[in-house]
């Protein structure tokens, strides 16, 4: 199938974009290091922070009794794993539309009352590429900051777009309809239940480990006489931000493969390659705006430079390249 959203219908003709494109130079990719590691020290001390209520939760409620006088009760522990490991990715899950309208101070866009032809086109758009993925309209919404974009939502039918301000005057009509189709992919892809499942179940193998080897050290290394020394506890916390790293790599890279597909989603969309590619490479030579670490892998910009295995997106020159090599849409 081929289509194609009809640009500049409500605004008079395509405009030009206005932004400036302002390329990082060597200096700005490196010092950007120290706020890398300070977002993902924080969003690892969160994601803690969380199973550690839980955990104590769950304590008080007497499903944490999978340390026995006979040694450690493998399935209560798989059980208890389960739930701490879930709980709070649904939680989030549900709570993403709120949270991200809150974050980021997005202002949705009444489509009965646009404040301007530019809104109006906005809403149109996105609802035109959701008529087209065959889901429900999603909400539009504009928030300040510079180049970025994201959706957000537990199901199809009821979910979020948002576009800052910077992506609105530094892209053109075109460029702008590519990002839209690339979140309405996402939606569409069903990428936010994905990921949650995803981060579902890399945290019940953290608590799950995190225990088995605290158990481990604290009864054959150290060897106490009783289950639940001060030696289990201190490894299991350092195993749980050890482990916590390395599942972050691994949702990362998740996250990364559904870049590809949701640039591909927009190029089908659009019935075109071209827009995404001409999109990408204007976003590629501007400063990309950050969205808090909860919502980044929904954005359509993520982190550069630095820490790559924790980037929730492919470097710019990956995904442009994907998709000129793909087959299909020209």
């Amino acid at each position: 199938m081929s289509v194609a959203v009809t640009f500049g219908a409500a605004r008079g003709g395509s405009r030009q974009a206005e932004g400036k494109i302002r390329p990082r130079t060597k200096y700005q990719r490196y010092s950007e290091f120290p706020a890398l590691m300070k977002r993902i020290v924080l969003f690892l001390a969160t994601n803690i922070a969380v199973m550690l209520v839980l955990t104590a939760t769950l304590s008080i409620l007497g499903v944490n009794r999978f340390l026995t006088a006979n040694g450690l009760d493998i399935p209560t522990l798989a059980i208890f794993s389960l739930i701490v490991g879930f709980t709070g990715s649904i939680i989030s899950l549900l709570m993403s539309k709120p949270m991200a309208k809150w974050s980021t101070g997005a202002r949705v866009i009444d489509p009965n009352a646009p404040n301007s032809a530019e809104e109006q086109w906005l809403v149109d758009t996105v609802h035109q590429l959701a008529d087209r993925a065959g889901i429900g309209r999603p909400e539009v919404a504009i928030y300040e900051g510079e180049p970025n974009a994201f959706a957000t939502g537990a199901f199809k039918n009821d979910s979020l777009v948002a576009v800052s301000t910077g992506l609105l005057r530094g892209m053109t009509e075109e460029e702008i309809s590519a990002v839209l189709g690339h979140e309405v992919a996402h939606i569409a892809n069903g990428d936010m239940v994905t990921l949650t499942l995803i981060q579902g179940v890399v945290n019940t193998f953290v608590v799950f480990l995190a225990r088995v080897v605290g158990y481990v050290v604290d009864q054959m290394v150290l060897k106490n006489e009783r289950t639940g020394g001060i030696g289990y506890f201190a490894t299991v916390i350092v195993c749980e931000l050890v482990f916590g790293i390395l599942a972050s790599i691994i949702v990362a890279w998740f996250s990364r493969q559904r870049e590809f597909r949701a640039d591909a989603g927009s190029a089908y969309l659009l019935g075109s390659r071209e827009p995404m590619i001409r999109a990408l490479a204007r976003l590629g030579g501007m400063e990309p705006g950050e969205l808090p670490k909860s919502f980044e892998a929904s954005g359509i910009a993520g982190g550069k430079g630095l820490g790559a295995m924790f980037a929730s997106h492919p470097p710019i020159e990956d995904r442009i390249r994907a998709l000129m090599a793909a087959g299909g849409t020209k």
